[in-house]
Parts: C-alpha cells; sequence; structure tokens
C-alpha cells in the first residue's frame, strides 16, 4: 500500500487523518465545505434539469408519489407548468424563485457538463448527474470549476444518484421497490450491486439509511471517503456498506480513512465491504466507463486485501450483507464497555477460509480494452513524431521506465505516472497531478521536477523529458485522451521513446461526435467478432481466456464482474464477461444467448439479473424467447431476484424448458457449475 502513496515530497496526497471532519477553521474554504450537502431528507427541495423529458418526467412522477419534495424543473428559455410543477428558463431563475436545495440533471452525456455548470454558477448546494458517456475531458473541466468553489457539491456521473430511505427524498432513478428505511448507510460504484446490497439489507429487516452512489465514471464527484465521513456523523447510520471495484484508488483511501476511524473511535460502526473486479483480466474495461486499471494503480485483489486489513467485513456476494451486517450489530458492544479497535485482530471477510486464490499479474496497455478508442503503437508513434518527438523502436529492457499521462482519480485532475521499471509495478509507480488548466509543462513546472527526482533523470534528461510530457500533454487534450502511455529509457543520457501505447475517450465521439478522426483509426477486424457484435446491440462482452466451460449473462457492469468473480471463487470457469446494461431488455437477452452460443466452450449459462430498473418478467420472456428462437442445446440457470420476480420464477418454471430458475445466488452457482462439469 505504501507504493501507491506517492514516493516524492511533491507528489499528491496528503494523509487522509489530516483533514478535518467539515471543519474550516485551519484552512480556506474550499469543495471540502460542500460535503454536509449530501445530508439530504425530507426536507430538501429538488429541481430538475432536462424536466420536461420522457425519462425526467417518469421519475419525477415516481418521486413525487414516494414523498420526495419537488419544487420544479428547468427547460432553457421556457417558462410554464409540467405535472402541475413550474417550468423555469433557467436554472439562475429556478434559484431565485424555488430556493431548491439540489438539482437532478436529466440530460445527454453531450449535454452533462454544461448542464452542471449552470447549476454551480447557480450555486445550487447538491447536483447530482445520472447520465452516462460524458466525456472524461468535458468531467475534467467541471471538476476543475468544482474545486475553486465551496457552494455546490456533485454526486456522480453515471450514477443512479443518492436516497434518503428515511426521508423519502429519491434524487436519481433508484428502484424504489428495494428500499425501506432503517440503519444501514451504503456507498457504491456499481448501480446493480448497490441495489442487491439495498434489497438484501431490506430482506433482513434493517433497511437502509441513507445511500450514495459513487458511479461508474472515471471521475466521480463524490467518493468512498466523502460518504465514509457522511455515515460517521449520521446518527441514523448504525452500519456501512461500501461496494468497489477496479479502477482507481478510491478504495485504498477508504481503507486508510477506516483504519483510522477505527484508532480514534471508542465503539465504531460495523462496516461491510465487497470488490468487484477480482477476476477481470488486466487491461480490460469492464463495463463501466472508470472500470479499468491504468498504470500503477491498484488491482481488485490489492484494494480487498487493503479493506479486510483496515477491519471491513468482506463478502464475496451482495446478497450476503443483510443477514451478516444484522449479526455484526447484535455483537456490537455498547458504548460503555467498548475498546479501541485493534485492525489486526479483525475478524476475516465471511467467504475467505474458501477461496480459492486467483493471482492476477499487473500489465500494462498493450493489451488494453479494444472496445475503446485505442490505436495501434505505430500510429501512437506517429502522433508522437508530428510533435517533434523522435523515437526508437526496441524491444522492452530492464532499463526501461514508463511514463503515462492519464487522469489522478483523486485529485480529480490529469496527472503524470511514473515508474522506474516496464512493468508499472505500484511499488515503483508514484502520480504527479497537475491543474487542467495548465497550458505548458516546461522542465521548472513542479510535476516535471517531481518526475525527474523520482526516475533519478540525469540534469541532460530533464529537458528531454519535459519536451516529451509537453507533447503527450497536447495529444492528451487535443484528440481527449485517457491514457497515454510511453516506455522510455534514458541510458544515454537523454531521453528515448522505444514504445508508446495510446488510449482515447470513446465518450467523446459516441456522445459528442467528436474525434472522428481518431475513430476512425480503429480497426474492427483486428477485434474480437463477438466482442464486435455484442457492441452492435449495445452489449458489453469481453471473452475471457481459459477453459471456460460457464456463459455468464447479467445486467449490470458490476453485477456481471462480481457474477464471474463469485463464480470463480465456488470452482467455476467463466467463458465471458457479459453486460446486458443496466435496462436490459427481451431482445438484448435474446441477442446476448446468440453471442455466448457461439463460443464452442460454453457447456452451461448462468443468467444472473437483479431486477431493479429491469422486471424480472421481462427477462424471463426473452429467456424463453431464446430458447424458442435459437434452439438452445445447453442447459441454463436462471436466478432472478427483484422487481416482479416473483412472476419471472414463475414464468420460467411454467415454460417446460430445460431452464433451472433460483433467488439465491449460491445454489444457482452450485447447479450451473454442476451441469457445465458434467456436459
Amino acid at each position: 500500500m505504501a507504493g501507491l502513496r506517492h514516493l516524492s515530497a511533491q507528489a499528491r496526497k496528503t494523509p487522509l487523518s489530516k483533514f478535518p471532519r467539515f471543519s474550516t477553521s485551519s484552512r480556506k474554504s474550499g469543495y471540502a465545505d460542500t460535503l454536509p450537502n449530501l445530508k439530504i431528507g425530507a426536507h430538501t427541495s429538488v429541481l430538475f434539469q432536462g424536466f420536461t423529458g420522457r425519462q425526467a418526467t417518469a421519475n419525477v412522477k415516481e418521486s413525487l408519489a414516494w414523498g420526495t419534495k419537488i419544487v420544479g424543473g428547468v427547460k432553457p428559455g421556457v417558462e410554464g407548468e409540467h405535472l402541475g410543477l413550474p417550468v423555469f428558463p433557467s436554472v439562475r431563475v429556478a434559484q431565485e424563485r424555488a430556493k431548491p436545495d439540489a438539482s437532478a440533471i436529466y440530460v445527454p452525456g453531450n449535454q452533462t457538463a454544461k448542464a452542471i455548470e449552470e447549476a454551480i454558477e447557480a450555486e445550487i448546494p447538491l447536483v447530482v448527474a445520472v447520465a452516462e458517456h460524458v466525456p472524461i475531458h468535458d468531467m475534467l473541466r467541471v471538476h476543475s470549476i468544482l474545486q475553486t468553489q465551496s457552494k455546490t457539491r456533485l454526486v456522480g456521473a453515471n450514477c443512479p444518484g443518492i436516497i434518503s430511505a428515511i426521508g423519502k427524498c429519491r434524487i436519481g432513478f433508484q428502484p424504489l421497490p428495494c428500499f425501506s428505511p432503517g440503519k444501514i448507510g451504503i456507498v457504491a460504484k456499481s448501480g446493480t450491486l448497490s441495489y442487491e446490497t439495498v434489497a438484501s439489507t431490506t430482506r433482513a429487516g434493517l433497511g437502509q439509511s441513507l445511500c450514495i452512489s459513487m458511479g461508474g465514471d472515471v471521475l466521480a464527484g463524490t467518493n468512498f471517503v466523502d460518504a465514509l465521513k457522511i455515515f460517521e456523523e449520521d446518527p441514523d447510520t448504525e452500519g456501512i456498506i461500501l461496494v468497489g471495484e477496479i479502477g482507481g484508488t478510491a478504495e485504498m483511501d477508504a481503507a486508510e480513512w477506516i483504519t483510522d476511524y477505527h484508532r480514534r473511535t471508542v465503539n465504531p460502526k460495523p462496516i461491510m465491504g465487497l470488490v468487484g473486479g477480482r477476476e477481470a483480466p488486466p487491461g480490460r474495461v469492464m463495463g463501466h466507463a472508470g472500470a479499468w486499471v491504468a498504470p500503477g494503480e491498484p488491482d481488485a485483489e490489492t484494494k480487498y486485501k487493503a479493506l479486510e486489513n483496515a477491519g471491513v467485513t468482506m463478502v464475496n456476494h451482495p446478497e450476503k450483507f443483510g443477514e451478516e451486517m444484522k449479526a455484526l450489530l447484535s455483537r456490537r458492544v455498547r458504548t460503555s464497555d467498548a475498546t479501541p479497535f485493534d485492525p489486526s485482530g479483525s475478524r476475516r471477510g465471511v467467504h475467505t477460509l474458501r477461496r480459492v486464490s486467483h493471482p492476477v499479474p499487473r500489465a500494462s496497455l498493450e493489451r488494453m480494452q479494444k472496445r475503446s478508442l485505442y490505436i495501434k503503437e505505430y500510429q501512437a508513434l506517429e502522433m508522437l513524431k508530428q510533435k517533434g518527438i523522435p523515437f526508437n523502436e526496441r524491444s522492452p529492457s530492464e532499463s526501461d521506465a514508463l511514463l503515462s499521462v492519464t487522469v489522478d482519480r483523486t485529485a480529480l485532475s490529469p496527472c503524470i505516472i511514473a515508474s522506474g521499471n516496464p512493468t508499472s509495478d505500484p511499488a515503483s509507480s508514484a502520480t504527479f497531478p497537475f491543474a487542467y488548466s495548465t497550458p505548458e509543462l516546461s522542465s521548472t513546472h513542479s510535476a516535471i521536477e517531481a518526475v525527474a527526482s523520482h526516475l533519478n533523470l540525469p540534469e541532460t534528461a530533464r529537458g528531454g523529458l519535459a519536451k516529451l510530457a509537453q507533447a503527450l500533454w497536447q495529444i492528451y487534450k487535443e484528440k481527449e485522451a485517457y491514457v497515454l502511455e510511453v516506455r522510455i529509457n534514458f541510458a544515454s543520457e537523454d531521453i528515448e521513446v522505444r514504445g508508446a501505447h495510446f488510449a482515447f475517450d470513446d465518450a467523446a465521439f459516441r456522445s459528442s461526435g467528436r474525434q472522428e478522426d481518431v475513430h476512425r483509426l480503429r480497426n474492427k477486424e483486428e477485434e474480437v467478432p463477438e466482442e464486435v457484435e455484442a457492441e452492435k446491440d449495445g452489449i458489453v462482452y469481453v471473452k475471457l481466456q481459459g477453459e471456460g466451460s460457464i456463459g455468464t449473462l447479467v445486467n449490470g457492469a458490476g453485477l456481471a464482474m462480481n457474477t464471474v468473480d463469485a463464480l470463480s471463487i465456488h470452482g467455476g470457469h467463466c467463458a465471458n464477461f457479459l453486460d446486458t446494461g443496466g435496462k436490459a431488455t427481451s431482445e438484448t437477452v435474446k441477442s446476448s444467448f446468440r453471442i455466448i452460443r457461439s463460443d464452442p466452450r460454453v457447456k452451461a449459462i448462468f443468467v444472473n439479473i437483479f431486477g431493479g430498473l429491469t422486471r424480472c418478467d421481462m427477462i424471463a420472456d426473452g429467456i424463453i424467447m431464446a430458447f424458442r428462437d435459437l434452439e438452445m442445446t445447453v442447459p441454463v440457470v436462471v436466478r432472478l431476484r427483484g422487481t416482479n420476480e416473483e412472476i419471472g420464477q414463475k414464468m420460467i418454471a411454467d415454460s417446460g424448458l430445460p431452464l433451472h430458475a433460483f433467488d439465491s445466488f449460491e445454489d444457482a452457482a452450485k447447479k450451473v457449475i454442476s451441469l457445465a462439469g458434467s456436459s
């Protein structure tokens, strides 16, 4: 863990324990002062941006019926009425007339950043952005603005939002039937995993106090530590659940905070956790925009161990949260009897004694997910050549180092990651953030000086480092990259580029139509055919290596990662990761079956659906349709939970088809592993 913290005095992080909790007495006001704005409840008045759109209209109707206090919405340049509520021509006018506490942004990804900026200008206390496919560079610009003010807090983007079950305040699109007022605070990256977690605590009779979504984007307006600080102070929250996944260091930051919390707290609230993507192949983007591991970042296994060592009770599937949290709460000592917590003596996770370890090697960008705007090495080197950077292609050497320009997900800014070896080993990597508004990375820039010091560069090479960094920074901004990695060598007393791997933000093209020239560089004929086919139907499919006898079909990226993890822990071997999307339809289910069936390794198929936004009866209809139309020959195990689960399960049972229906993940997992082994 120490290797992930900056190894230079000029590097990124201050220990979390040094930050005051809600105190501003010893520092200048800033974004941290907006943390209390997350404390929503019955008092919270909500504004909608994109108010008259189809999705916002449906959401407003549901939220009003549930009890959320909605004061109107915005449609630029228009005044009137919608759903019996006022329509304002701008957020500024809405702020003056309705004084909202929060704004829910329901506009497409290409308009989200502009809508957030308008809310910041109007000093709306809480802004919740739910859209996915928001371009990374749009959000870098938003965060550069957020860090300069102390009025507006952002939740999202690409997240279900925030919801107070106690106060009946929903700002987002969470499935309301899953929620019940109670005492568990939940913070999660994944939407579907958070719904499973909520349902588990509801079934256990615990309910929820406040649920905060960090979201699956690269840049999150609110992170795990922010949520943990709120839960610590919240008298309604008695237990805390954290749901993480691959990508970034937010889970590591949370582990550090939790360790400090246990040291300074006499009677700490029990904390449980889960980390998705422990079986994810290195270098892949696993559904969520932020679910990829940058050079020098920790993998899921490292995050899991860090949380466990901090005293978090870990589970392998969210359906276990409810009953296990109930047990933890029943054992929580009275404050008068408590002694300080000792993380070294903490109990191990629920499943760790039976878990089979599957170590995953680190990887650089040469195996980065092809589904994004990734280009070939010769194309990347040509981009550098156009910026005046020569190169000398050579095989990797132990004396090589790596230099990357990417996103610092904690500092919410661009950064340089420098590694003293060619494998991007976290122990030798350090991260050096700089402002998005930086015009030039000169040799005297603090980040360049820190990188040179970390790599022990000779003075003769420092000018070359600055020239290379500036070229990378120009490409990064001009072409909207999300990570540019070069392999360098300075044995000759100067910087020599020996290899390059560049990846670009597909959202910039998909949602905004920008960077078409980069997008044209993609050669789909060289990619995995099944992955390209799945993309046409809005399905994220990743073909996994190995024996892979179980095909998986899941709704939601986080749940899909966790499904592969959990089946592997039980001894299964998965052939693929497949995310139909959080709003799967009968047609996408049918398309998913067709793609899975094309893999000859698959001996059984596991369908794991949590019906939050997706109805289980609709999924059941898609499964039955696939059997009838595709002449399925392999056995299928179906686990349906959530909205209309009884109807969906009955449809499966009454179909007369060779389907095996379950509501328990454990039972379903054992069945599909058995079928795959005996087929």
